[in-house]
């Protein structure tokens, strides 16, 4: 059949926006979207399960800056990707999800069909940025133009298409067309040199950035060097400025220490982030003046109000803010940033404990370039976090916002595919990897030199501690992991145990140069 069909429509538009990697899983109803995919030179890459799909396709986003696109099949297969979809949305990821829906006319009238939900799009419209039911090839093709517009000018944040069973076998005669580039909005020059100005005369500058930084990294910099302003990051800020630069403070905004310092600056600089709770942990941001840039109108005062709003592109604000600097020491501040991280290590290491040396290890065998992968483990959030510099954006992939099992290992594979150049590590612990253990075998199948390291710390640790500090009897938490090296051999993939943490450096870097997954399973006392 060399008909083109909705599924066409679909599939050349999503070349014609230069994808070459879709994720997911081939279903009855998604056949008419993979009978195309070849043709238009997309790799279709088949996770063990939809959620994987979705994390693989948000750790592709996160690390390559170019959208993660998700095919699924209707029903289930929609339903299952749903949790990754959400996380796309609190991490702000461009994600398209695409799935089959009922026949046109059909919709809500519970006939009892294969895979039939009672509004499916109604249900993702509820977790994503917005959900479309398109009425025919064109509008489909039209749908998947307007996905790629909306992540372009404005803060990323996921899209689901939902294309009808008859739509997608529909003859289609279209040719797929690629939108304009949405600008994004442009801060007003008065408040950019207002704003200048109160950072010029700034004796304790500080800046913080976040996720919506990671690509004004240089911008950042520049600013930050001619302010002599120490910049802390938050989790999805990480290291828009070098880790290892004099100035940086880490991605140290939950510490206490990062908070007084705050709350002691004369000027606060905040560029992109919303200062949430999953940030914070309990904390709050103020200072004594607050400049906010972001580009997204409602981010600009969310959780901490702010005098001075800059609407527009974190770089081009910045550089607009650079040219609009009167002349500054720039000095002083190393020796404020260096006090500054002093102090939040300190206070990282309070709840670090073992997890400090894990993190060295693994750093030390990990190439300056590589990427790490975690998940909502004490390992990421109290070790990797804190422990493991970086030296550059997007090499970090960890969800704070939505703070879900199961991400890490996924996350890896679809970020060993946007960079594929990049050395790419995983390291969890041992409830995160078991959500989505099954991804091994994608990993296998795709032959990725993937260390996975696996804290055990013999289940859910930190609901455990919670429960204890709550004087609840431990219930439900403390859960034997199965022997996860052998399980790794069964998969396929390469299995080594060790109960020293000194020893990982060793067995990640052999692993970095192995031709399968590795997994390193650390049994901690």
């Amino acid at each position: 059949m060399s008909t083109r069909n909705g599924g066409a429509a679909v599939v050349e538009t999503l070349a014609a926006h230069g994808v070459d990697t879709v994720f997911g899983i081939p279903g009855t109803h998604n056949l008419e979207l993979y009978r195309h995919l070849a043709g238009c030179g997309i790799r279709a890459v088949t996770p063990r399960h939809e959620q994987g799909a979705g994390y693989a396709a948000e750790g592709y986003a996160r690390v390559g800056g170019r959208p993660g696109v998700v095919l699924t099949t209707s029903g289930p297969g929609l339903t299952n990707v749903m949790t990754a979809a959400a996380t796309a949305y609190a991490e702000s990821q461009p994600m398209l999800v695409l799935s089959p829906g009922v026949p046109t006319g059909t919709e809500g009238a519970d006939l009892g069909r294969l895979h039939e939900a009672k509004d499916a799009s109604g249900a993702m419209g509820r977790l994503v940025r917005w959900s479309r039911r398109v009425e025919s090839p064109e509008e489909a093709a039209d749908a998947v133009t307007e996905a790629f517009a909306a992540f372009r000018g404005a803060r990323p944040r996921p899209v689901h298409v939902e294309v009808p069973l008859d739509v997608l076998e529909q003859r289609w005669g279209g040719s797929p067309w690629v939108g304009a580039v949405t600008a994004a909005p442009e801060p007003d020059a008065a408040d950019v040199r207002r704003a200048a100005t109160l950072l010029g005369a700034a004796r304790r500058p500080l800046v913080i950035a976040g996720g919506g930084a990671v690509d004004a990294a240089t911008e950042v910099r520049a600013l930050a060097e001619a302010l002599g302003a120490p910049v802390a990051t938050t989790v999805n800020g990480k290291g828009v400025l070098d880790e290892s630069h004099p100035l940086a403070v880490g991605a140290s905004v939950r510490l206490r220490a990062l908070q007084k310092a705050a709350a002691d600056s004369d000027a606060l600089f905040v560029v992109g982030s919303e200062l949430g709770d999953s940030d914070l942990w309990e904390g709050r941001i103020t200072a004594g003046a607050v400049i906010r840039c972001d580009i997204e109108q409602g981010q600009l005062h969310k959780n901490c109000p702010a005098d001075i709003v800059l609407l527009g592109d974190a770089a081009a604000t910045l550089r607009a803010m650079r040219e609009a600097l009167p002349a500054h020491p720039g000095g002083p501040g190393s020796a404020r940033a260096g006090e500054l991280r002093d102090a939040c290590r300190v206070e990282a290491r309070a709840d670090a404990g073992a997890y400090e040396e894990i993190n060295a290890a693994v750093r030390a065998a990990l190439p300056a370039d590589g990427v790490l992968a975690g998940d909502s483990s004490q390992v990421t959030y109290l070790g990797s976090v804190h422990f493991f510099d970086v030296p550059v954006p997007r090499s970090f992939c960890y969800t704070p916002g939505f703070a879900t099992l199961g991400y890490g290992l996924p996350a890896a594979i679809g970020a060993s595919l946007a960079r594929p150049d990049h050395p790419v590590a995983v390291l969890l612990g041992d409830g995160a990897f078991l959500f989505s253990v099954q991804e091994l075998a994608t990993a296998v199948d795709l032959r990725l030199p993937l260390p996975i390291v696996v804290v055990d710390n013999g289940g859910y640790r930190e609901i455990r501690d919670q429960q204890v500090a709550r004087s609840i009897p431990p219930v439900g938490v403390d859960l034997r992991a199965p022997d996860l090296a052998a399980l790794a051999t069964a998969f396929g993939a390469r299995g080594v145990r060790t109960t020293d943490p000194g020893a990982l450096t060793a067995l990640v870097a052999d692993a970095l140069s192995a031709d399968r997954p590795t997994v390193i399973h650390l049994e901690m006392e």
